[in-house]
């Protein structure tokens, strides 16, 4: 919840499934109805009703087409249960125009009346009058869409024509194309002319905000894979340092996913000519601090980016501290085991090897390869978040295990459901073991090209590197093949398997072995 004192809105933003998103959205407007008075509300920011938007974003297992037609279902039950205009946009827009929200809701709450009286912009449900209960309420736009980036950039000055000036030269619609005598541009048909804008997919005003004494920038980025914060970010603070300002932090309203963070940490790091393969929980700082994102309040992780503000309660063995991790490992319970430590090893493996290439960027007289090195650290990096993700995953598929033999066996429907369970959980306890086999295979090349290229004072980490991620194919081998008996009724399955143990151990262990013999020869 993100609220705002000079905009006089608020921000809501909650992820869920889809029949209870559906259902708290119908809950929040019927309560921003009950109790928000448009004819008594002023505020900075646009805005068309007691709930001026109302988005369904795609973030897990389910299409834009899904949130589309959760966005109907919703729209069509508060038109008609609530007597509330709706409008639909974006990817739920029921006709081209309004995919664009600004198109929607040009004129706001005060034309609303007006619109009424356009066929042309008809509401898709709900009353198309000007009655004493629509006065109250306004009209709700509801859509389908990307993930939205709400953001605002701090300027030092608290003049808000020059945070307008440059806002118009980076939203995608532009400015009015003017003459010399700064008279509006038209073409042959009358039409004012547009200078287009730097930045697609950016929304974008210019406004002061008493609370924080500045002017801000603030705009919507509504696709943040073609326009990203970052590069919004970098640009303003080029054109504010050419008007004589200065950007003095920035400002995230509601949440936004990993990537744009981690995207823009590897940004940063980059333009210093540094190696941006480093670990998520650096990128994230890297990030924060380069925007100036605690300026106004202290940025918090796990209350801003979406997939940390959802995560689990439930512990996990790789946020252990390795005393930890080594004494949850030595009781007498049966995971975590061998299967978890196998994907430990490999991660360690490949923790190694993007350690030796960041120690090799910047080194003075290996110049030639610092590009090389980079671009070997970032592999490095997602190869050991992928083992890491195994550590855990192999104890959940021995649980899953557990779990299905347990189930009750006393008729023939219950025996039937639990050889079923037993044979998919079986198949899972060896598809973990066997993507930690196929994830190390891939470190090897993360090994080669520090041992070979990088530096040469860190070659014994890439010759234990080399051991470890031996003993982590060889256990994961070994925890596939104490699961297989459990599936020997699907006999291609288990042909598939074996094969593909076979041909990883073939093109690796031999050659491992001959590595680290390698590195002692040199060392």
């Amino acid at each position: 919840v993100d609220p705002g004192d000079a905009t006089n809105r608020t921000v809501v933003t909650f992820v869920g499934e889809p029949e209870p998103v559906k259902e708290a959205a119908f809950v929040c407007i019927k309560k921003a109805a009950e109790v928000i008075d448009m004819r008594n509300h002023k505020g900075a920011h646009a805005r068309s009703g007691a709930t001026d938007v109302c988005p369904f974003v795609p973030v897990s297992g389910v299409t834009m087409e899904d949130c589309a037609k959760m966005a109907h279902e919703v729209g069509e039950r508060v038109g008609k249960e609530l007597d509330i205009p709706v409008y639909f946009y974006e990817n739920a827009a029921t006709k081209p125009e309004n995919q664009n929200l600004a198109v929607v809701r040009a004129g706001e709450y005060e034309g609303l009346q007006e619109r009424f009286e356009n066929p042309d912009r008809q509401p898709d449900f709900g009353p198309a009058e000007w009655s004493e209960h629509v006065q109250k309420v306004g009209a709700t736009n509801i859509s389908a869409r990307e993930f939205l980036i709400a953001y605002n950039i701090n300027l030092n000055t608290r003049d808000k024509k020059m945070a307008k000036n440059i806002a118009l030269s980076i939203r995608e619609q532009g400015r009015l194309k003017r003459d010399e005598n700064r008279k509006i541009m038209r073409d042959a048909d009358g039409n004012k002319l547009r200078v287009p804008g730097i930045f697609t997919h950016c929304k974008a005003v210019g406004w002061y905000i008493d609370e924080f004494n500045c002017a801000q920038i603030s705009m919507n980025l509504t696709n943040c894979n073609i326009t990203p914060a970052h590069k919004v970010f970098d640009k303003v603070c080029e054109m504010a340092a050419a008007s004589g300002l200065r950007v003095t932090g920035s400002e995230l309203v509601g949440l936004l996913p990993k990537k744009a963070m981690t995207d823009a940490g590897k940004f940063f790091l980059k333009k210093q000519g540094k190696s941006a393969g480093v670990p998520e929980s650096e990128l994230i700082r890297i990030a924060v601090q380069s925007m100036g994102l605690s300026e106004l309040y202290q940025f918090k992780s796990e209350e801003k980016i979406i997939e940390y503000s959802i995560k689990t309660d439930a512990p996990k063995l790789v946020d252990l501290t390795v005393s930890g991790f080594a004494d949850e490992l030595s009781t007498d319970s049966p995971a975590p085991g061998g299967g978890s430590v196998a994907a430990l090893a490999g991660s360690m493996a490949a923790a190694l090897g993007t350690m030796v290439a960041n120690l090799t960027v910047g080194k003075k007289g290996m110049n030639e390869v610092w590009e090389e090195m980079k671009k070997v650290a970032e592999h490095g990096q997602i190869l050991k978040d992928e083992l890491l993700h195994f550590v855990d995953a192999d104890t959940d598929a021995f649980n899953q295990m557990m779990a299905a033999a347990r189930l009750p066996k006393k008729t023939d429907e219950q025996i039937e459901a639990r050889n079923l369970a037993m044979l998919e959980a079986n198949k899972v306890g060896i598809n973990i073991p066997l993507s930690v086999m196929r994830t190390c295979a891939k470190v090897i090349t993360i090994l080669e090209a520090v041992a070979e290229r990088g530096n040469p004072n860190s070659l014994s980490d890439a010759g234990v590197g080399a051991l470890m991620l031996k003993s982590a194919i060889l256990g994961a081998s070994m925890n596939v093949s104490i699961n297989l008996p459990g599936v020997e009724e699907d006999i291609e399955f288990t042909k598939n398997v074996k094969d593909e143990v076979k041909q990883i151990e073939e093109a690796t262990i031999d050659h491992l072995t001959k590595f680290a013999h390698s590195v002692f020869k040199k060392l």
